[in-house]
């Protein structure tokens, strides 16, 4: 099998272990394949891909489009390594304001899939590195929503004393 899918503490939140073949001329490793996310409860189709390159110590997110823009996510660390984090922010459900982390590296391989409605954000761990991934929804600069990343609700355990954050996710407000 090519991947190994787990079911995380937050429901539709999904940690994909890649499975990855070396030999002398390098490494080889499939990173989507439609029927095996599909099986692992997976079902949407990926419309946008987006990719993004940071620094070390810097603060992406959290983000989240609303109605029916909501976008569910697939996360992948293409360089470097991140602490990637998905937060329940619906308000009705019993899981609102908990949130789950995941390091995603080049190393590792492994991916996140966050479903809509839950905020997404990361930080970056290694010196750079360099994120890649799809969404189920194009982005909508209408219905875009955040939270603060330092919002004391969730209280979330970024892996940095120095955060780079930018002037726009600074000013997302906290949950209520």
């Amino acid at each position: 099998m090519a991947f190994v899918f787990q079911n995380l503490r937050l429901p539709g939140l999904i940690l994909i272990e890649s499975q990855h073949h070396e030999d002398m001329r390098g490494m080889f490793v499939e990173l989507y394949k439609d029927s095996a996310f599909f099986q692992a409860g997976i079902s949407e189709r990926f419309v946008q891909e987006n990719y993004s390159f940071s620094h070390k110590h810097v603060i992406r997110g959290l983000h989240y489009q609303t109605g029916q823009y909501a976008q569910g996510k697939l996360v992948r660390c293409v360089q470097g390594e991140i602490l990637d984090v998905a937060a329940d922010v619906r308000p009705e459900s019993p899981t609102f304001g908990i949130w789950e982390s995941i390091t995603l590296s080049d190393q590792n391989l492994n991916q996140l899939y966050i479903p809509p409605f839950y905020a997404h954000g990361f930080c970056v761990i290694s010196d750079e590195a360099s994120v890649v991934y799809l969404c189920t929804k194009e982005y909508d600069p209408a219905t875009e929503q955040g939270v603060r990343w330092d919002d004391p609700r969730l209280n979330i355990l970024w892996p940095t004393q120095k955060p780079i954050v930018s002037k726009r996710d600074q000013q997302f407000s906290f949950l209520t």
